[in-house]
């Protein structure tokens, strides 16, 4: 019976994320025509980091109560979710066309921040320590490169202000700048509290059932802090918003590694994993050289390779349960 209550807490959060979605893509994109910027600079920034807001939050309480291993299963287990479940269901909803500045820059960047965080957690292998983890001085070098992809979005936003003659210049905002900023703010206060209650819900069954820790952050918490990522992705394809939806699950990724992890670890010091196992981290890699692989060959994704994505997601998963 202690059940049913946490499971109609699901279903009202899953109501909250499917709405908040709804109203923070309009308004995303309503933001990005007001300001005459690349709808794909406003998916790398506003939403990508109101989307990963949950992993933040439950990244900074899971160090705090010492669960090391739920801090970095909650960025691992998204970032792969975003790649092969989210985009392969956005690619099965509608293939996702992807402009050549997206491919020569921001899916190398989710590379290299990727390989960045294996790098540093290697240490057993690399530095032939005792043990691997990620220390306050890696915390740091990765706030630094996320200072650096900042600067990139900046210099980026100052460009493309400055061309008046593009496609999306011309087209017309559904609201003025204001009502489209409340609508954003709006549509990510439902995607939070949403998840939010998905997420404690989730975990609840998940505890009662007995899944171990290593579990739940690589399955519940990842997939249901990955939510908003996932609910704003289906509204986006459907609406036809493939630049939103990229720059989201891009730049939530790169948050993911640089601000999720990187903050946390700043601020309480050094993660040590107890039970992380090395395929975690070669399927991140591999999630993210398949995008930039499925991208740059036709410079879209196609059903076909989306189905691919779900078919890796879905065989991983059977992994990880089976170790």
């Amino acid at each position: 019976m202690e059940i049913i209550p946490q499971i109609l807490l699901l279903i009202v959060g899953f109501v909250l994320l499917i709405k908040g979605a709804d109203f923070f893509v309009d308004g995303a994109s309503s933001t990005a025509l007001n300001f005459k910027v690349p709808k794909i600079l406003i998916g790398l920034t506003i939403i990508a980091f109101g989307t990963s807001a949950p992993e933040l939050a439950v990244s900074i309480q899971a160090l705090a109560e010492g669960n090391t291993d739920m801090v970095l299963g909650n960025v691992i287990g998204s970032n792969i979710i975003n790649i092969l479940l989210i985009l392969g269901v956005a690619a099965v909803i509608r293939p996702l066309r992807i402009k050549n500045n997206t491919i020569r820059k921001e899916i190398p960047i989710t590379v290299l921040v990727s390989t960045l965080l294996v790098v540093l957690f290697l240490d057993i292998r690399i530095n032939a320590a005792s043990v691997n983890r990620i220390a306050r001085s890696d915390g740091l070098a990765i706030l630094l490169f996320f200072a650096i992809f900042l600067y990139y979005l900046i210099n980026t936003a100052i460009s493309e202000h400055k061309k008046s003659k593009n496609q999306e210049a011309k087209e017309s905002p559904r609201w003025k700048l204001l009502p489209s900023i409340l609508i954003v703010i709006l549509g990510l206060t439902g995607i939070i509290f949403g998840s939010d209650l998905v997420v404690n819900s989730a975990s609840e069954i998940a505890t009662h059932i007995g899944m171990s820790e290593r579990l739940i952050s690589l399955t519940v918490i990842a997939l249901g802090t990955s939510l908003p990522e996932l609910v704003t992705t289906i509204v986006s394809a459907k609406k036809g918003e493939t630049d939103l939806l990229l720059g989201n699950i891009l730049g939530s990724n790169i948050f993911n590694i640089c601000m999720v992890l990187g903050i946390p670890v700043a601020i309480f010091g050094t993660v040590t994993p107890a039970s992380f196992q090395v395929i975690d981290l070669i399927v991140l890699i591999f999630s993210t050289i398949l995008l930039f692989i499925f991208s740059a060959t036709k410079h879209k994704i196609t059903r076909a390779e989306g189905v691919a994505m779900l078919a890796t997601f879905a065989v991983y998963y059977s992994v990880i349960f089976i170790i």
